[in-house]
């Protein structure tokens, strides 16, 4: 390896250090904020966006499991952010609605939000951003994390032992 393959490589060490940092820091922060993981946040935005979601629907949104998905819901069930209603339509169909107290916990984590990141994002032209989630999901399929569902951020530096 030369020397300039050896700097770069350690620069992107660097970098995604800093990266699993960050996400470290921010999952404290929102246990600290609002009491949830942040794939516990992430179904209450969605459930709270579209005013109900159907769990296969979640799970598709979220490229996780519908297992996962059960998991996430019962969790948020049972501290009174979201409930289970049947659907009117089909009966074997279960709709997941926010309560007041699940609206109340997105309220306390919009602090903890990396808001600069979504801000810089959104700012890029829609080429940049496709071209930094590629890079992105090219940086897990080099770590052999394609495959990993949600874990991996609510356990990093997470202070209120949860399991999303």
């Amino acid at each position: 390896m030369n020397t300039a393959s050896r700097h770069r490589t350690d620069d992107s060490l660097i970098a995604l250090h800093r990266i699993v940092r960050a996400t470290e820091l921010y999952s404290r922060d929102l246990a600290q904020a609002a009491g949830l993981t942040p794939t516990q946040l992430r179904v209450l935005q969605i459930v709270d966006s579209q005013d109900s979601a159907t769990p296969k629907a979640l799970a598709q949104q979220m490229r996780v499991s519908q297992a996962t998905v059960t998991s996430l819901v019962d969790k948020l069930v049972a501290h009174g952010m979201v409930r289970r209603l049947p659907s009117q339509a089909d009966r074997r169909q279960t709709h997941i609605v926010s309560t007041p107290i699940g609206h109340e916990r997105l309220q306390q984590a919009a602090g903890a939000l990396p808001q600069r990141f979504v801000r810089a994002f959104q700012a890029l032209a829609d080429w940049e951003q496709a071209q930094l989630v590629a890079s992105l999901e090219r940086v897990a399929a080099m770590l052999d994390a394609v495959e990993i569902e949600e874990a991996p951020l609510p356990a990093n530096g997470e202070i209120h032992r949860q399991s999303a």
